[in-house]
């Protein structure tokens, strides 16, 4: 193709409703994702504390003045102290779900990218994947774990295998969406500079696709934790799910709200980094 012929870059406007080709099987929008925590004032800030104060100052107080046993609920005051008293004895059990979660996540993503791309250049292949693909989504992975703990032992394995169960299936469905919300115009005018179908895909369908993409990451990120948490409870003897059924079993409430606390950051953090990264690379689709 001569340098007449190149196919010229497009403008990244976002797409209408009506620009895209196929169905929108989406499990969210972007729009909930792209409104997170942006630049906020010092006087938003400091209410957000306020309240912050007001709710944990008043959850202890109440405990306090009813006398609660810590058994039954323990008071902020006291989950701070277990988290900062045993959080050497539980730093090496986060380690083990974060190795869990980061290695049977990029295998779920890697494997859910190649299958998004794959049944949306060839609708042939997706009836065949989507049977398949709805049984995953709609399994609860949990119900697995014993068996792959039958199979593969105590160890990582069969833990990796169910996070990527979990978080595969859900960054397929967004990537295919988002590779499928493209504006069909611009696939018709690179067709007419002769662009070949793989130079379509990651000129146009790839870019275009980015923040469906990352939605997908992030919510098999999630799920993904909430599978390796889980497998951790069903068996084994270490990950923080680990933690929670020791700590609950021996009545240790302050711990286990500690390590709930722990996994709640987690959560977060996975938010905060994706919406970051979205921020960055994506920002043009909000």
């Amino acid at each position: 193709m001569s340098e007449g012929d190149a196919i010229p870059e497009f403008s990244k406007t976002k797409a209408g409703a009506k620009a895209g080709e196929g169905h929108d099987v989406s499990l969210t929008n972007l729009s909930a994702f792209a409104s997170g925590p942006g630049i906020r004032s010092g006087a938003e800030v400091a209410a957000i504390i306020a309240v912050a104060v007001v709710i944990i100052g008043g959850i202890e107080l109440a405990l306090r003045l009813f006398n609660v046993p810590h058994y039954i609920m323990p008071g902020p005051s006291a989950i701070a102290y277990a988290l900062y008293d045993e959080f050497p004895l539980i730093a090496p059990h986060l380690g083990y779900t974060l190795v869990e979660l980061v290695s049977g996540f990029s295998i779920g993503a890697i494997i859910g990218l190649v299958m998004a791309a794959v049944i949306t250049q060839f609708p042939f292949a997706e009836k065949i994947v989507a049977p398949y693909i709805l049984i995953l989504v709609t399994t609860p992975m949990l119900a697995l774990v014993p068996l792959l703990i039958l199979r593969f032992g105590f160890g990582y394995t069969p833990r990796i295998i169910a996070v990527a169960l979990a978080a595969g299936p859900m960054v397929m469905i967004n990537a295919a969406t988002g590779f499928r919300r493209v504006d069909s115009a611009k696939i018709a005018l690179a067709r007419s500079y002769g662009a070949s179908t793989l130079q379509i895909f990651w000129k146009i369908r790839a870019p275009m696709a980015l923040p469906m993409i990352l939605v997908g990451l992030m919510i098999g990120a999630i799920f993904g934790l909430l599978t390796a948490v889980g497998a951790e409870m069903v068996g084994g003897g270490f990950g923080l799910g680990n933690r929670l059924t020791t700590y609950s079993s021996m009545i240790q409430m302050p711990q286990f709200f500690a390590v709930v606390l722990i996994l709640s950051t987690l959560g977060i953090l996975i938010y905060v980094l994706f919406f970051l990264i979205g921020k960055k690379w994506a920002s043009w689709e909000a």
